[in-house]
């Protein structure tokens, strides 16, 4: 068995088009492929090696997430993405999203640590950070 790689995150949309149009506007994410169902389709976003795939909601309706992501067992908290200044990424969304939490800074942790927490178009809480760094002191070799 090869080794095992991330493939994607699957979102459940109220409208697909007005998820696409968010992530490709303000997170640089592109279309890669649309799976036509016959009667529903599924479409797959790409930045880099990762991959949204977007689905058309069924009738359940959403269940609120507030802060940085619903705490419930078994439910998914946020997405998250690195960006070079929290403060022009939300210059940017202008009111295209609601801030959930924050920004917040963790300058206790991490010099320059930065961060908010939006919400998409169905509700999904999507984290954006800056100048968060990993503890290099964790790898095997210490470098």
């Amino acid at each position: 068995m090869g080794p095992m790689v991330w493939s994607h995150v699957g979102l459940n949309c109220t409208d697909q088009k007005t998820t696409e149009d968010f992530y490709t506007r303000y997170f640089g994410f592109t279309r890669a492929r649309v799976v036509d169902l016959g009667e529903a389709r599924i479409v797959f976003l790409r930045k880099g090696d990762a991959y949204l795939e977007l689905f058309a909601a069924g009738a359940e309706p959403a269940r609120e997430a507030n802060d940085d992501g619903p705490q419930a067992p078994g439910r998914m908290r946020h997405l998250a993405f690195q960006t070079d200044s929290v403060d022009a990424f939300l210059a940017s969304l202008g009111d295209a999203a609601e801030v959930t939490l924050g920004p917040l800074d963790f300058d206790d942790f991490i010099c320059g640590w930065r961060t908010v927490w939006v919400r998409d178009p169905d509700g999904v809480i999507v984290e954006v950070s800056q100048g968060f760094e990993d503890d290099r002191s964790h790898d095997k070799d210490g470098a």
